[in-house]
C-alpha cells in the first residue's frame, strides 16, 4: 500500500527556513520520482518541484534559488528545504508520486498525503 506523510510544517517569519519530510511506504523510493506541491487558500495547487529517480532535482520559478529537494533512499524519506521564505509561500504543501521514474505533470500523480501547513507571518 502507497503511502505518503509529510510533516515539519509550522509557523515561521518571513526570510526563515523550514524543512518539511515526505516518510513513503508500499514502495522503492530509489526507483521513482516525488513531486512536492502546494495550495493557498483560494488557489489552485501548483507545483513546487519533483525529484526524479535519476536525482536531477527541479524547481518551480518561483522556489528555484530558495527551496531544495533532497532524498535520502535507506530511510525512504524525501525533504523539502525551505529558505527565505516569503508570506506567499504561506501554502499547505503535499507529496506524491505517480510511480514513475520521471517528473510528471500534476494530473498523473496517483498518490498524494495529507499535507502539512506552513505559514510565513510575522
Amino acid at each position: 500500500q502507497v503511502q505518503l506523510v509529510e510533516s515539519g510544517g509550522g509557523l515561521v517569519q518571513p526570510g526563515g527556513s523550514l524543512r518539511l519530510s515526505c516518510a513513503t511506504s508500499g514502495f522503492t523510493l530509489d526507483y521513482y520520482a516525488i513531486g512536492w506541491f502546494r495550495q493557498a487558500p483560494g488557489k489552485e495547487r501548483e507545483g513546487v518541484g519533483c525529484i526524479p529517480s535519476n536525482g536531477r532535482t527541479r524547481y518551480a520559478d518561483s522556489v528555484k534559488g530558495r527551496f531544495t529537494i533532497s532524498g535520502d533512499n535507506a530511510k525512504k524519506m524525501v525533504f523539502l528545504q525551505m529558505d527565505n521564505l516569503k508570506p506567499e509561500d504561506t501554502a499547505v504543501y503535499t507529496c506524491a508520486t505517480a510511480l514513475s521514474a520521471g517528473c510528471p505533470t500534476m494530473n498523473v500523480y496517483q498518490y498524494w498525503g495529507q499535507g502539512t501547513q506552513v505559514t510565513v507571518s510575522s
